[in-house]
């Protein structure tokens, strides 16, 4: 059994640009069908930051492993247009990291980071090549709903009413 915790740290910590390159690599492998430059990671880095994902308006988190390796996050941040909503970003779990849960875990800590936020709901977005995420937000509640933002690629989009 895998042993993991989960705690918030700064969006613009040690280790953080590079995990956030090996999500967008793989979501640019399963989504696009191909290998992404580090010129169209940092393209949509740019359109897209990740360094809102940070107190006051948002928070994230990131799974450690017992030896202090960085095993997979989620952000979130509150809606500027419905402050009462949050909305789920950049969740990632490193191959090390899949098959134990974390993603179910990394849900459950961002959802209740959002309740602490103040939303009393959170959205997010995939795609259709991502099934285990489809998958995952299923199971935990979530439900398909229109589109909540223009975002690049995205063709499926959640909410979840949080207690």
């Amino acid at each position: 059994m895998a042993i993991w915790s989960i705690s918030a740290e700064p969006v613009t910590g040690a280790g953080i640009d590079e995990v956030m390159r090996e999500y967008f690599a793989e979501m640019g492998r399963r989504v696009l069908g191909r290998a992404v430059s580090a010129a169209e990671v940092q393209a949509v880095i740019t359109r897209d930051p990740h360094r809102d994902l940070a107190p006051p308006d948002g928070e994230f988190l990131v799974a450690r492993g017992g030896e202090g390796e960085l095993l997979g996050c989620v952000g979130l941040r509150l809606l500027p247009a419905d402050p009462t909503t949050a909305e789920l970003k950049r969740m990632y779990v490193r191959p090390a990291g899949r098959g134990a849960g974390l993603g179910r875990g990394l849900l459950g800590a961002v959802e209740e980071a959002a309740v602490k936020l103040g939303a009393t709901r959170i959205v997010c977005e995939t795609n259709t090549q991502l099934a285990e995420a489809r998958t995952l937000y299923l199971r935990n509640g979530y439900e398909e709903t229109a589109p909540y933002v223009g975002h690049g690629r995205a063709d499926h989009w959640f909410a979840k009413a949080l207690a």
